[in-house]
Formats: C-alpha cells, structure tokens, sequence
C-alpha cells in the first residue's frame, strides 16, 4: 500500500469518527464515496463491503459507551437486529447482484434522502420505560419485526450502517425516548454491518488492510469528536446541519456522475 492510500484511509476513516462523535451519527453514509474518490477504491461492490467492516466497528465502539450509561434496551435491540440480520443477508446478494455503477447511482439518492431527514429537528419524545415482555409482546414484536426488516434490508443492500432508520425505527416500534433509541441501535447497526461483512467478504469483496486502517482513524476521529462535541454542545444543530448539507451535495454529485455513465 502505497503512503498515499495509507494516508487516505487513516484521514478517511478520523473524519468518519469525528462525525459520529459530534453529532451522535450518520458519519457512516459517507463511507462508501470516502472510499471510492478519496481512498482509491476502484470497484462499488469492494467499497461496500469495505465500508461495512468499518461501520461494524465503530458501532461496537460506540455501544460500549452507551451500555455502560444505561442506553440500551437489550431485549428490544436483540428482536430488531435477529429480524434485521435477515433483511440485511437478503439486501447484500441483491445489492451484489446489482451493477455496481446502478447501484452507485441508487446509493446518491439514499444520500440525499439521508441528507433530508438530517436536517430536519428531531422530535423528542418522552415515554414510559419500555420493556419487551410477555404482557408487551403482543403490541411490540410485530413493529419490532417489520420494522427491523425493512431497515436490514436497507442496510445490507447499500453496505451502511442504518442509523438514521434504525433510531426513527425503534421509536417507531417502541415509543422509547430518543436517547434510549440511540444507544439501542447500535447493536442493530453492528449486527447489520457485521452480517453485510461476512456475505461481501466470502464473495472476496473486502480490502481488509484499508478496513483496518478505517477502524484505526474512525478510533481517534470518534476520541477527539467526542472531546469537541463538549465544548461545542450548543452547536450540534448548526453541525448537524454542515453534515446534512455535505451529504446532500454528494449525494447529488453521485447522481448526477453515475447517470451521466449510464
């Protein structure tokens, strides 16, 4: 590997994590572009499933720091990602079944969307505990079941994370508080990531070295997003909406390029 694509990925992969500790997600969308205009990654399918790896990563980082504070409601997060998985197994083969540029093409109006439902002030809502039991079961499994297929779906078939499904999912389903849906997702986009993974990686569609070193940047980007979020507490929502923007503009970008190849 050549000192510029070391450097790419590294810087790649901090910028990534600065995102998701600034604003708490939806750092993982820009991956795959990352990947494929600023890394060096030639082929869709291999950018994909590169991304995942990293995406899978950092959400196991992340929801180490939420379960110690309390933020996860494992039985919830357990019945969403089982559902999930499924979804996200089926979504990656027709994501690799697909053309890669197609599907490039298909993945900058997902961009644009996700840039869309960034900018928008999320809606707090404040409920009552949420447990998944016997007496609940009834009412949440199904949500928790069609919800979480729908999002896997997604999820495996463009190679991202979900975040910005699964949070709105889980409130969907459940009613849970946003800060509550927040922790709870990231075992759900740790599971898709992981699931999406393995079915790229046995197609030998992963660059394992720039994956690792995605991890490694995504590591320090998360420590010094996290330190910087702090100070600039009051800021999330003009940060929030920079990220929305950029999103947007790639997302745009991405389009406009691919159907002009088509």
């Amino acid at each position: 590997m050549d000192p510029a694509t070391l450097i790419a990925a590294l810087g790649s992969g901090l910028l990534i994590g600065a995102i998701l500790g600034l604003i708490g997600g939806g750092g993982s969308i820009l991956a795959v572009p990352l990947l494929l205009y600023v890394v060096g990654v030639v082929d869709p399918h291999t950018a994909i499933g590169t991304a995942a790896v990293s995406v899978a990563a950092n959400a196991l980082l992340g929801l180490w720091a939420h379960a110690r504070a309390h933020n996860v409601k494992w039985r919830c997060a357990f019945m969403f990602s089982a559902f999930g998985v499924l979804g996200a197994t089926l979504g990656s083969s027709l994501g690799k079944a697909m053309d890669g540029q197609k599907l490039l093409t298909l993945f900058g109006f997902v961009m644009i969307a996700v840039g869309i439902l960034a900018a928008r002030k999320p809606t707090r809502i404040e409920a009552p505990d949420v447990r998944l039991s016997l007496a609940s079961a009834p009412i949440l499994m199904p949500r928790l079941i069609a919800s979480g297929t729908g999002v896997g779906l997604a999820s495996g078939f463009f190679g991202i994370g979900g975040g910005f499904l699964i949070v709105p999912g889980l409130m969907w389903a459940t009613s849970m508080p946003i800060s509550i849906a927040v922790g709870t997702s990231l075992v759900s986009v740790a599971a898709f990531g992981t699931a999406t993974t393995t079915s790229y990686a046995l197609s030998g569609l992963v660059n394992w070295p720039v994956a690792g070193l995605m991890i490694a940047g995504g590591l320090l980007g998360s420590t010094l997003g996290t330190r910087a979020s702090q100070s600039l507490g009051q800021h999330k929502r003009a940060l929030a909406l920079v990220f929305a923007t950029v999103v947007v503009l790639v997302g745009a970008w991405i389009v406009w390029t691919g159907i002009g190849k088509l």
